[in-house]
């Protein structure tokens, strides 16, 4: 469709949702995007319920049809370049393949926006990403009443601008943003006894940030959350460990956050949830990575820079690193947490085997920003790869994400079954609390 006008409007997030995933329980929620439309209230709030894209060479024009007025702040960030855009927490009942914009076509100038995204932020807040081929300014941003009433245009009006231009202005608007960062509530580990050990799951991903997306709209965040709840609710039902999941919903939460509930909740270890997408589409197969200050391959090192830009594809202006301490006891502490995630590693792969095709090359490792607790072991599993058709067809069946959260469960019994049949505790980690009290 070149530069020219896309438009869709109507409940087409509901209405293209028709492979959605069965309840599993009470947990389980509705499926894919019929779960994530259907989560949310819309009758006292704010809803998206068409949108119309026009660009231009130089500029560009977005209209999303609102039910009611809403309030917007608007603001440009760099590294990548980008444009947000802030509203009050809004149900988006659209297909978010509307953001996948189309190239220019040949002989037409390049388009000033190449894609955009939506979705939750933060509790009580919703965005909108938009992603610039070049520098842009915002000529206009506001939600203006319609002539017949009783409804709302957002518009988003943005113009080239030159380079420094827009540099200074993404500059301020960091600084402000940093100001006003959203405080999250944190989740709670329900009340059981504190002698089972706690296992964090962590789906990746989430509201604004869709991760990889698939053919037919099959999104990454949905997918990995469907898996996480089941294996929540695998373990709750072997009732041997406790759990506590980073996001229960269709939210973003930053990388450092979700490194934090671990820390915070004395985790004894911690599993997060993604898949994977590539131009080529024969790779398969589940990998599973570990944290490691060196990328294993550039394969690793790929992943671990794609999965550690989510909270830019969040709009946000950087991600949190965790920082390092400067001491004998917390890097002894660390390089046993590392090798002890590693040995995690192997069993998950012996157990995934049951439950589908690993990669050809099945554990790897990275410097991936939310496996970088010191003192929490962590792994990161790409249950697959979006862009095969094989590996896609497996992550869209309820059957087989079932069955690929029972082989988590069973390798994760397995490796405290082993724990508890060790010796005491090292040294290192039997002074975990001291020695690492005000780290956390």
């Amino acid at each position: 469709m070149g530069l020219g006008c896309l438009l869709t409007s109507g409940l087409i997030g509901l209405a293209l949702a028709a492979p959605l995933f069965g309840a599993v329980a009470h947990a389980q929620g509705n499926g894919l995007v019929g779960a994530r439309a259907a989560a949310r209230d819309i009758s006292a709030g704010v809803a998206v319920t068409g949108a119309t894209v026009q660009r231009s060479g130089g500029t560009a024009k977005f209209l999303f049809d609102l039910n009611r007025i809403a309030q917007v702040e608007a603001y440009v960030l760099a590294d990548p370049d980008r444009v947000v855009v802030e509203l009050p927490e809004t149900s988006f009942l659209i297909d978010p393949a509307i953001g996948r914009l189309a190239p220019a076509g040949r002989g037409e100038p390049a388009p000033l926006v190449s894609s955009f995204r939506f979705g939750q932020f933060a509790k009580g807040r919703s965005r909108i990403v938009f992603d610039l081929a070049e520098p842009a300014r915002i000529v206009k941003a506001t939600a203006e009443a319609t002539e017949s009433g009783g409804a709302a245009h957002l518009v988003i009006e943005l113009a080239q601008t030159p380079a420094d231009s827009f540099r200074a202005a993404a500059r301020a608007a960091r600084a402000a943003q940093f100001q006003k960062a959203p405080a999250r509530e944190e989740a709670a580990a329900e009340a059981q006894p504190q002698t089972k050990p706690l296992i964090v799951i962590d789906a990746g991903h989430g509201g604004v940030d869709m991760g990889a997306v698939g053919a037919k709209s099959i999104y990454e965040k949905d997918i990995v959350l469907d898996v996480a709840r089941r294996l929540a609710a695998k373990l709750a039902a072997g009732g041997k460990t406790r759990t506590l999941l980073t996001r229960t919903g269709d939210e973003f939460i930053p990388l450092g956050d979700r490194v934090k509930v671990a820390r915070k909740a004395g985790a004894q270890l911690f599993v997060s949830i993604h898949a994977d997408m590539l131009n080529e589409t024969s790779v398969h197969g589940a990998t599973v990575y570990t944290v490691s200050d060196r990328a294993s391959d550039a394969e690793a090192a790929r992943v671990a820079a794609k999965e550690n830009d989510a909270d830019k594809a969040g709009g946000m202006a950087d991600s949190e690193e965790i920082g390092d301490v400067n001491d004998i006891l917390f890097d002894l502490t660390r390089r046993e947490t590392r090798a002890i995630g590693h040995q995690f590693a192997m069993s998950l792969i012996d157990f995934w085997k049951a439950a589908g095709d690993s990669n050809k090359n099945p554990v790897r490792s990275a410097g991936f920003v939310v496996l970088k607790a010191p003192d929490v072991p962590s792994v990161l599993l790409e249950l697959g790869y979006l862009s095969n058709d094989r590996d896609l067809a497996k992550l869209n069946s309820e059957d087989w994400r079932q069955t690929a959260a029972e082989r988590i469960a069973q390798a994760v019994e397995r490796y405290f079954n082993r724990r508890s049949a060790a010796s005491e505790p090292s040294a290192a980690t039997a002074g975990l609390g001291a020695g690492l009290a005000s780290a956390r």
